[in-house]
């Protein structure tokens, strides 16, 4: 607990504040791209405690927001048509698809299951070889190497009857759509810590260099978030652009080499749809065709089209740093976190969920 202790220090934290203050002379814009960073600065009220001319707006940077309806629809059609055991983390069951949510699935008869890791699906395929077992494998490269390695761990047992359903989506990709998107106003961004543990600094070196934007790889904590924005802006202020390692105490340049290696081992570099986005070149991972027995696409050729989206829903907008939550002329309105209009609003890193929980707009719209 020492090193989280330490990084919510309220004392460290106003220091930071009112560096922060001093430093920004003119009015500068930051992204930060993780969603559980968006949940942090929400929750701990640093949104209100920055200087006006420092503001925040929030990425994509919640795997589950942006996986695709198709293929919600596709874990649910396996669920209820193909008869399989559905397993997924639990944000995911409640994300809507095209006409209903994995949790109304379930709540019909369908086999779903909220697992805490691919590991505990390889169990369940283990212990009943009489049921098709599906993980529906969600996330950014944080968690990639587990779902990596059950496949791995399948293969060994020589088990028939797992596989995944693959909806990987990767950082940097996404970060360069942003920069290069004509309608972002974005200066800066803070990079996710937990996936550069995995993956490292060197992806983002050339986005800098080629855009002349900084980046900060930063934590999650108060301290390491004001701090992170301070290194942000003092580059902004003296007009520079680098890539800098907030989270040091966590996070290598190079990585993770074996998390990186057991990632390649199984997953590909593929082209993805993001939800409310579009398709993100090279923006994504799919089983290699070597583990094709483990990818559930290949398994149960299961053809489902894209849907449109809900036309209400602007959570491509606040994904892409454009709109706000509380923007959106039905948020904590029409769209609240048991009837969702789109995936930020019931996602655990859904900026929609955080500004609805934490921010106190939903009760000040209702007065």
């Amino acid at each position: 607990m020492k090193f989280l202790q330490e990084f919510r220090d309220p004392e460290l934290a106003r220091r930071y504040l009112e560096e922060i203050r001093r430093t920004a002379s003119r009015p500068w814009t930051i992204m930060e791209v993780c969603g559980g960073q968006t949940h942090y600065l929400v929750k701990n009220g640093l949104l209100n405690l920055l200087p006006e001319n420092v503001r925040m707006v929030h990425g994509p940077g919640c795997p589950v927001c942006v996986t695709p309806l198709n293929l919600i629809d596709k874990a649910i059609f396996l669920a209820e048509k193909k008869g399989v055991t559905l397993c997924s983390f639990g944000d995911m069951l409640r994300v809507p698809g095209s006409e209903k949510s994995l949790l109304a699935a379930k709540a019909a008869g369908a086999d779903v299951r909220i697992l805490y890791s691919p590991l505990d699906a390889v169990r369940l395929a283990r212990a009943h070889p009489e049921r098709e077992v599906v993980f529906f494998a969600v996330g950014f490269e944080t968690t990639a190497p587990a779902n990596a390695l059950s496949i791995i761990q399948a293969q060994k047992l020589g088990l028939k009857n797992y596989s995944i359903l693959a909806s990987h989506v990767l950082v940097p990709p996404a970060i360069e759509a942003i920069m290069e998107d004509e309608e972002s106003t974005v200066d800066a961004f803070l990079a996710a810590g937990h996936v550069c543990t995995i993956m490292g600094a060197l992806e983002y070196y050339p986005l800098v260099e080629r855009f002349k934007t900084p980046i900060v790889i930063t934590g999650f904590e108060p301290a390491d978030l004001l701090q992170g924005i301070l290194m942000a802006l003092r580059q902004l202020e003296k007009g520079e652009a680098r890539v800098e390692n907030q989270y040091a105490r966590i996070v290598r340049e190079e990585g993770n080499p074996n998390a990186q290696d057991m990632i390649f081992e199984v997953f590909e570099v593929t082209d993805r749809l993001w939800r409310g986005m579009e398709i993100i070149p090279m923006s994504g991972y799919e089983v290699k065709e070597k583990y094709a027995a483990f990818d559930a696409k290949r398994k149960f050729a299961v053809d489902i089209h894209e849907a449109p989206e809900n036309e209400e829903c602007m959570a491509g907008e606040v994904m892409k740093g454009i709109k706000k939550p509380f923007e959106c002329p039905h948020f904590g309105k029409k769209c609240t976190p048991e009837n969702p209009l789109g995936a930020p609003m019931v996602s655990s890193e859904g900026a929609c969920a955080a500004y609805y929980h934490f921010s106190g707009i939903v009760h000040q719209t209702d007065a």
